[in-house]
C-alpha cells in the first residue's frame, strides 16, 4: 500500500511496483488512513511522512498498536533525528527521496522476505518464565502481555536461538534488513534499547548484555 498524497508520485511508485510483479494499492482516504489501512491489510507500506490530516510518524504509532505490517517510510525528511525517530516508531526501514528505485526495491523485497522460518523454531518459545508468540509478536509474563514490533520479535528470536552466546552487530543487522549495508548503524541500537525497555517492564532488565566491541548476548 501507498501512502503518499503526491499523485505524481503514487504514479511512479505504482508503476515500478507493477513492473517488478508487485500489486500496488494506492490510499485514498487520508482522514481515514489508520481503518482503510487495517481494512486492506497490505502485506507492506510505503509511507509518507508529510500527508494530509496526520503526520505519517504519528499514523505509524497508530498502527503499532493495532498490527505488525511492515512500514517502510518514503520521504523528503533526509535527517537522522527523523530516522532514528521512525525507527523508533516501529518502522523497518527508511528511504529518503529522490530515491534510487533500484535500491528502492531491494529494501522492499528484504523486509518481504523475513520470515520467522529462519530461525527454525516454535511459534511459541520459553524465555525463564516468559512466553515468546512469535506468530501474535508478544511476550507475556503471567497476565501482563507486550507486544513487540516485527524487528524486536526478530532480534528477540535470533538472541533466544543463540542464548548464551554473544551476537554481533552485523549478524542482527543481517537478520533484520537481509544486509549489514542497507542502514544506518544507528538504527540497529534504537530497536535494541526499545526491546530492552519492553523486557524491562516485565521484569527483565538485564536480559540484554552489551559486550563491547563484540555484540549482545541473551543471559
Amino acid at each position: 500500500m501507498i501512502v503518499e498524497d503526491e499523485e505524481s508520485i503514487c504514479n511512479e511508485l505504482s508503476k515500478l511496483l507493477e513492473n517488478n510483479n508487485y500489486e500496488p494499492i494506492v490510499l485514498k482516504d487520508f482522514s481515514n488512513a489508520l481503518n482503510e489501512i487495517l481494512k486492506v491489510s497490505p502485506d507492506l507500506i510505503l509511507l509518507d511522512i508529510n500527508i494530509p490530516f496526520i503526520n505519517g510518524k504519528v499514523l505509524l504509532q497508530s498502527l503499532r498498536k493495532n498490527s505488525n505490517i511492515p512500514v517502510i517510510m518514503v520521504t523528503s525528511i533526509n535527517s537522522e533525528t527523523s530516522e532514528a525517530l521512525s525507527i523508533s516508531y516501529g518502522a523497518d526501514d527508511y528511504i529518503t527521496k529522490p530515491y534510487n528505485p533500484t535500491i528502492l526495491l531491494l529494501r522492499i523485497g528484504a523486509v518481504l522476505k523475513r520470515t520467522m522460518t529462519n530461525y527454525d523454531t516454535k511459534n511459541v518459545l520459553t524465555y525463564k518464565n516468559l512466553k515468546f508468540d512469535i506468530t501474535k509478536g508478544t511476550i507475556k509474563k503471567d497476565n501482563i502481555e507486550i507486544t513487540l514490533t516485527k524487528n524486536e520479535i526478530i532480534i528477540f528470536a535470533y538472541l533466544l536461538n543463540h542464548q548464551n552466546k554473544i551476537v554481533t552487530r552485523d549478524e542482527l543487522m543481517t537478520a533484520i534488513w537481509d544486509t549489514a549495508d542497507y542502514i544506518n548503524d544507528n538504527a540497529l541500537t534504537v530497536n535494541i534499547n526499545r526491546l530492552r525497555n519492553k523486557l524491562k517492564a516485565i521484569g527483565f532488565e538485564k536480559a540484554i548484555d552489551t559486550r563491547k566491541k563484540m555484540g549482545y548476548i541473551l543471559l
